[in-house]
């Protein structure tokens, strides 16, 4: 058994605790023992936590990082409270995954990576679209050559939900969430970028805000260059009218291609050099053809996770680790500084 602790009980909560409770089914080589949850609103916390069956609910996260049962500590709290719960849990000893983005900006991010570093605890940042078996397939198919020499990778996240939010949620609090779309949802892409065809070079950045009352970005578009010369383009918005939750790529090269959207969440298209073909890609947790679900794409993250703990697998490269997490950080801090100074601004890692 692994004791896990839980900071966060709304949207991230739920997902982090659905994915422990069906992670045995993955015959993990350890099992999850739900110790506690932590949160702020009692009655909502009390909820989540009869739902998912935690042994505790808790209002304070020292309490979950002095108590000894606990050894895995998952962090799915606003963005502001990513560091200094994380921090506090590694050099407790106990292993960590924080939601992304990891820190507020990249500096806070880099301190996250440092102290789980220098603890010698297993850490891992959530990208969990690392985890949808498609992106897995394509990751395959890019190292086994299948497109040649890669000259272009474009990529987009879309929602439109910003419009009609109400203002005062943490998410449109730059205090709380560093920024908008560019941590949101422009982190995830980043990450894919370099998941799937190595680093970020440079930036260059166009960011706004539209809605009245958002202290924080509401979307960028930045073109990019990527290591080896080839170049692509980032766009981010929730507010696209029409898009609820398209996450979506594609990856030119000298000899075919590969599109993905997240929306056909089992479909991945393919091209020799002709027109695409769609290749269904359904994962080995079900039998073949037996398709998973974005929500899954959490208890796999754990899996990988738990492997590593027991010693059986490392977390990267196909898991994100808090160096992916920092990394990520650093070209969204580029992304803010290139539309704030109008030139591309180059990307240097620490």
């Amino acid at each position: 058994m692994l004791g896990v602790a839980l900071l966060g009980y709304a949207f991230m909560g739920k997902a982090h605790s659905r994915a422990l409770r069906a992670l045995p089914e993955l015959d993990p080589p350890l099992s999850p023992e739900l110790v506690s949850i932590c949160g702020r609103d009692r009655d909502a916390l009390q909820a989540v936590a009869a739902r998912y069956e935690w042994a505790d609910a808790v209002a304070d996260w020292h309490e979950q990082v002095a108590d000894e049962r606990v050894e895995l500590h998952v962090n799915g709290a606003p963005n502001a409270l990513h560091a200094a719960p994380t921090i506090a849990a590694a050099r407790a000893g106990k292993h960590v995954l924080c939601e992304k983005p990891l820190g507020l900006d990249a500096a806070e991010a880099h301190e996250m990576w440092k102290a789980a570093e220098q603890a010698g605890v297993v850490h891992a940042c959530g990208f969990n679209y690392r985890f949808v078996p498609a992106i897995r397939r394509a990751r395959e198919l890019l190292e086994a050559g299948a497109v040649g020499d890669v000259v272009h990778f474009r990529s987009r996240y879309l929602q439109s939900w910003g419009w009609d939010a109400d203002t005062g949620v943490w998410r449109f609090d730059r205090g709380q969430a560093g920024t908008g779309a560019i941590g949101d949802l422009g982190a995830h892409i980043v990450d894919l970028a370099r998941y799937l065809v190595g680093e970020i070079e440079s930036v260059s950045a166009t960011v706004r805000a539209f809605v009245p009352g958002h202290e924080v970005d509401d979307a960028f578009a930045a073109a990019i260059e990527l290591e080896g010369g080839a170049i692509g383009t980032l766009e981010a918005s929730r507010l696209a009218r029409g898009r609820v939750n398209q996450n979506t790529f594609e990856i030119n090269g000298s000899a075919g291609s590969i599109a993905y959207d997240l929306e056909r969440f089992d479909e991945l298209l393919v091209s020799d050099g002709g027109a695409y073909r769609a290749e269904r890609v359904t994962g080995d947790w079900w039998p073949p053809g037996h398709g998973l679900g974005w929500g899954d794409t959490f208890t796999l993250e754990h899996a990988r996770l738990f492997a590593a703990v027991a010693g059986k697998a490392a977390v990267a490269p196909h898991g994100a680790t808090f160096e992916d997490g920092y990394r990520a950080a650093e070209v969204c801090d580029a992304i803010v500084r290139s539309s704030q100074s109008g030139k591309r601004e180059r990307i240097d890692y620490r």
